[in-house]
């Protein structure tokens, strides 16, 4: 019996975001050290964005939703996509509390602890949500983000929370 065959889908999801979520920590800490955190933050967040674009045409491909062409294609697409893409360790919540409005609330971020430890946290933006604007911007949707995308909303606030207004 090989490991797959050992492994149940959780095991497997989490082994493999782990895998990639340790690859861009290094990548970031590296690039951190060779470039400073300016260069490191857009070179960062532009690539996280680029990357969601192609990850959400396959997660669509995946899912059979090759429209989205209502505020409940948007919930199923996020909610199904996310279980993929979700590890263990990511904690975060989903709300769609009204009519084309989506919360995400990430009351513990794990890039923000690792950010912290490398001691760049101060300086930092956000890349995770970079990868949701990727997905969005990716299929087409038309939104607004608030607050705007801008450093780490957990290292000022204490708290971190983005809220998309969709127009469909």
């Amino acid at each position: 019996m090989n490991l797959i065959d050992k492994l149940d889908k959780n095991e497997l999801i989490n082994l493999l975001n782990k895998g990639w979520m340790t690859h861009d920590a290094m990548w970031f800490f590296h690039c951190l050290q060779e470039c400073g955190i300016e260069k490191t933050n857009k070179i960062n967040k532009a690539a996280v964005r680029s990357m969601a674009m192609i990850e959400v045409k396959r997660i669509q491909k995946a899912l059979g939703m090759m429209e989205i062409k209502s505020f409940d294609d948007i919930r199923a697409f996020i909610t199904d996509g996310l279980f993929v893409i979700k590890a263990d360790f990511m904690n975060f919540r989903l709300d769609f509390t009204s009519e084309n409005v989506f919360r995400w609330d990430i009351p513990g971020c794990f890039a923000y602890e690792g950010i912290k430890k490398i001691g760049a946290i101060d300086r930092y933006e956000c890349g995770i949500i970079d990868r949701a604007l990727g997905w969005f911007d990716g299929l087409g949707l038309a939104y607004t983000l608030s607050p705007s995308a801008h450093g780490c909303q957990m290292h000022r606030n204490g708290t971190c929370s983005w809220e998309f207004r969709f127009s469909i």
